[in-house]
C-alpha cells in the first residue's frame, strides 16, 4: 500500500502572465518565478470554435477565467509578457486589470525576425 502525498496549495503573491495572442487563438499562462505553470486558459477552453477563438471579446473572457484560477493561489501582483500579433493583446491584459490583479509591468516579446528565413507567401484574397 503506497502513501500519498499530500499536496499543498501553493501560495503565490507575484506571478509572470504569458499572454500568446496568434490570429486563430489567445492563450494565457501564469506562472510563478521559477517559471512552473500555476494556471492556464485559452479562448479554445472557454468554448470558443473557429473564427470566433481569434476575437478580443474571448481573449478577455480567457482572462477572466485564468483570474480567477490566479486568485485562488494568492497571485496579487503580475508581470505582463505579450507575444504575437493577434486581436486579444490588450483586452486581456485589460481584463485581468478589471478582475483585481495588480499590473506591474507589460513588455512586449514578439519575435522579430532580423532577415532569417523567408516568409510565407503573401495572402491574397
Amino acid at each position: 500500500m503506497a502513501k500519498s502525498k499530500k499536496t499543498q496549495k501553493r501560495n503565490v503573491t507575484r506571478a509572470t502572465a504569458h499572454i500568446r495572442a496568434t490570429f486563430n487563438n489567445t492563450l494565457i499562462t501564469i506562472t510563478d518565478a521559477d517559471g512552473n505553470t500555476v494556471c492556464w486558459s485559452s479562448a479554445g477552453k472557454m468554448g470558443f470554435r473557429g473564427s470566433k477563438k481569434g476575437t478580443s471579446y474571448a481573449a478577455q473572457q480567457a482572462a477572466i477565467n485564468v483570474a480567477h484560477q490566479a486568485r485562488q493561489f494568492g497571485v496579487q501582483v503580475i508581470d505582463v509578457l505579450l507575444k504575437g500579433p493577434g486581436a486579444g493583446r490588450e483586452s486581456a491584459v485589460r481584463s485581468l486589470e478589471v478582475e483585481g490583479i495588480q499590473i506591474a509591468s507589460i513588455k512586449d516579446i514578439t519575435g522579430v525576425p532580423h532577415n532569417g528565413c523567408r516568409p510565407r507567401k503573401r495572402r491574397r484574397v
